[in-house]
């Protein structure tokens, strides 16, 4: 299984959507932290990754529009992909040349363009990565969420270790390394050209529902010729992806779902939006941090998402997604742990193995579960509300991790705690739905 090409284009476009996240995240704390903002201005930084949480308003014009030119050379799910690594590396480098100190707006809003492009490249990987896999290879859909998670992963770690392994060598300023991270991101473009496009029946299928809205607005003689062409697209290209999922699940059902989908890592997503503050303060240098926390946690986080791909397609969803949460709570404590005794580098590599592990797993069988509710007419579109309410909570309400640090006057070990419990009320939900899921997920949507 692991031997088939598009398992490797996977990865190369799952390194590609984890990038952009060193270039706005990891690195810039530390750029921040280094300028000495304080850990709440820090926190209210990362609401630039709300758009993560939004990109759905946007989801269904890739989904319908091609890129002029590009389009007719790469396909619609390539061009659009290429189009925004272009951006994210030219904003790189603009941002650069900006100092958060004295114009923290310039840095927020390239931050945000970089946010923007990034998200918008991930509603076209996630329609890739679906679509590529035969709709008779459902079986196939863990393997490739596993795939994706490692190339996220490493695409977030490695280029996060390099970023902070240079601005450590004395004279290099962080201007440098994001001209650096540039590069790499322009040379991820030029390897997407040689990947294949994948096949879809999205077209046809969009075609029918057009004819069938035309025909309906025309018996009951709605509009003009010329309004209901443009009534026609709107209902098809932004209505139909979001009742056609209601209509699939029942109104009850999709309701607990998106519920769930909303909650089951609001926990990690506060702990990662502290973590890098978090190690700086209690004394790890950015090394530190570059070799335990990226490196390390790189290398685990490969190896336990392919566990997690293996155990989904052997054990089922619904199980792997109790699992996976309670063991992603779990080890949030570790922190606490690490908060208690101080820059021990021992307890920083079991908390950072044992955490990459539970979120690997976590995260191919959050991505998993996605995937098989995504129905392949409406690909990005489905896809990217279900992973926009899912990066909700890592991306906008997150941002308030930095208050509740402040508000416990610094009590990092209390905080831990409280990210902790956070997975429980997502948990009681699965367990109420379970049953209800185990029928509706089998992947033929």
């Amino acid at each position: 299984m692991f031997r088939d090409r598009r398992l490797l284009w996977i990865f190369l476009l799952g390194f590609s959507s984890g990038f952009p996240w060193v270039l706005i995240g990891s690195a810039m704390t530390a750029w921040l932290q280094e300028a000495a903002l304080t850990r709440t201005a820090i926190g209210f930084f990362g609401s630039v990754f709300v758009v993560y949480a939004l990109n759905f308003l946007w989801a269904p014009l890739l989904d319908r529009l091609r890129v002029p030119i590009l389009g007719r050379r790469l396909g619609q799910r390539r061009s659009w992909i290429v189009v925004m690594q272009w951006i994210i590396a030219l904003a790189a480098v603009a941002i650069g040349l900006t100092e958060p100190e004295v114009s923290l707006v310039w840095t927020s809003l390239l931050a945000l363009l970089i946010a923007v492009a990034s998200a918008t490249q991930d509603i076209a990987v996630d329609a890739y990565r679906i679509e590529i896999i035969g709709s008779d290879e459902t079986s196939r859909i863990p393997y490739a969420a596993a795939i994706t998670t490692s190339g996220w992963w490493t695409g977030f770690s490695v280029p996060g270790a390099v970023a902070l392994y240079l601005s450590d060598i004395p004279g290099m300023e962080w201007s440098e390394v994001y001209v650096v991270l540039a590069v790499m991101m322009a040379l991820l473009s030029w390897m997407v050209w040689g990947i294949r496009e994948p096949e879809s029946r999205r077209d046809q299928v969009q075609h029918d529902s057009e004819i069938h809205y035309e025909e309906e607005l025309q018996e009951h003689h709605i509009g003009s010729r010329q309004s209901r062409h443009w009534m026609t697209w709107w209902a098809v290209t932004v209505m139909e992806p979001f009742a056609e999922f209601f209509r699939r699940n029942g109104w009850k059902l999709a309701f607990s779902l998106l519920a769930f989908i909303f909650l089951f890592k609001l926990g990690e997503a506060f702990l990662g939006r502290m973590s890098i503050v978090f190690y700086k303060e209690i004394g790890f240098s950015n090394s530190d941090i570059a070799t335990y926390s990226k490196l390390v946690g790189w290398w685990v986080t490969i190896i336990f998402s392919l566990v997690a791909g293996l155990f989904n397609a052997r054990f089922g969803i619904v199980r792997g997604l109790m699992i996976g949460g309670i063991a992603m709570a779990s080890t949030n404590l570790l922190f606490s742990w690490l908060a208690l005794s101080g820059p021990d580098t021992t307890i920083f590599a079991i908390a950072v193995v044992l955490d990459n592990f539970t979120s690997a797993f976590a995260t191919v069988t959050f991505v998993t579960f996605i995937s098989y509710l995504t129905s392949r007419a409406y690909t990005a579109t489905q896809y990217a509300l279900m992973a926009s309410l899912g990066n909700l909570g890592r991306t906008t309400v997150a941002s308030f991790s930095g208050v509740v640090v402040d508000g416990l006057d610094g009590d990092w070990v209390t905080f831990f705690i409280l990210t902790s419990l956070m997975v429980v009320p997502a948990l009681l939900l699965l367990w109420r739905i379970g049953h209800h899921l185990r029928s509706n997920v089998t992947g033929n949507t």
